[in-house]
């Protein structure tokens, strides 16, 4: 997987939570992941196609992360997670997905975003767009933590 692609993802994903949120995540090593279970409870997954390839990146979210995001963002916000924070993962993958897409176009990436899906439960499936390898990388933070997978053919 090219490493220009995964970075802007990556760093698209730091801007939104510490613009959006005031929430600063830190980033792990990198890793393969070898199954489709999501390591969080609310995943946003994005499809993406370009001339160059096809593939989706997903942000998952555990919940206690996902709940403190929302209260950071607009001041109040459930206890549990609920339809609000649903909808705030699959806003928050469009913001993060929006700000790559103008990062690749920057380097001559031109690619199309379909509408973000979101999927929550415990161990709920995420299923990737592309055939190529999952690549996932947990992101630190004092609430709990999210995860980004990126996959491209």
């Amino acid at each position: 997987m090219n490493v220009e692609f995964i970075n802007p993802f990556l760093s698209s994903m730091l801007n939104v939570m510490s613009t959006m949120a005031q929430m600063e995540l830190t980033p792990e090593k990198p890793k393969l992941k070898n199954n489709e279970i999501a390591e969080g409870d609310i995943s946003g997954l994005m499809g993406m196609i370009s001339d160059q390839t096809k593939g989706s990146l997903s942000i998952t979210y555990e919940g206690s992360l996902a709940i403190a995001t929302m209260k950071k963002m607009v001041g109040e916000g459930p206890d549990e997670v609920n339809d609000e924070i649903i909808d705030l993962v699959g806003e928050i993958t469009n913001m993060v997905t929006g700000g790559a897409k103008r990062m690749l176009s920057e380097k001559g990436f031109e690619f199309d975003m379909a509408t973000p899906v979101v999927v929550s439960g415990k161990n709920h499936a995420i299923h990737h767009k592309a055939d190529g390898p999952v690549v996932i990388i947990g992101l630190k933070s004092p609430h709990g933590k999210a995860y980004i997978e990126f996959c491209f053919d």
